[in-house]
């Protein structure tokens, strides 16, 4: 990203503490670990986040994929905070906007997925949709994605893309009634 700014004189931390909440952030940013795969590490986070969001919606619905994804943007913003003092602007380690924009992907049918075994089609079409929208970033995910940058930035717009392919996913129910 043109516009970002690696912050200067940034001290690593000296203290057991600091350098614990360094560590804490950067396992939490990463989904601990998935975000270093190698190549594509938003679409492997992506893929990562499928089963927690099978067993959110399965079991709890609509309130489980939502109570879920706010508690998941708090860590992300608060961790990705503490990583980005060290990294530049959305590092490709930095997954777990990945996992809150997932997550999104499913909150518009959630109830739909509650207690259903047989809507496993949904889970792959909510995932390429997701990566779709996360890629082309419509507005206002491009917004947040070259605007803010700083943590807010890094989780907002895979919120927006999470939103979008959650529509997408329902509008798409609605009309073939696949779920």
């Amino acid at each position: 990203m043109k516009n970002w700014k690696k912050p200067k004189n940034v001290k690593t931390p000296t203290t057991k503490s600091g350098k614990a909440y360094r560590f804490i952030s950067y396992a939490a940013v990463s989904g601990f670990g998935v975000g270093y795969f190698p190549f594509a590490s938003g679409t492997a986070g992506s893929f990562a986040t499928l089963p927690f969001a099978f067993l959110f919606a399965y079991f709890w619905g609509f309130w489980g994929i939502v109570i879920s994804s706010i508690l998941v943007f708090i860590i992300g913003v608060i961790t990705s905070k503490e990583v980005l003092k060290y990294t530049e602007h959305d590092p490709s380690i930095i997954i777990i906007d990945e996992v809150v924009g997932q997550l999104l992907a499913f909150v518009f049918v959630a109830k739909l997925l509650q207690n259903n075994l047989d809507a496993w089609w949904a889970y792959v079409l909510g995932f390429f949709l997701f990566r779709f929208f996360d890629i082309i970033k419509p507005e206002p995910a491009k917004w947040a994605d070259t605007k803010l940058l700083n943590a807010w930035g890094v989780m907002l717009d895979d919120v927006f893309a999470g939103l979008y392919a959650g529509l997408f996913l329902y509008l798409i129910n609605i009309y073939i009634k696949v779920i």
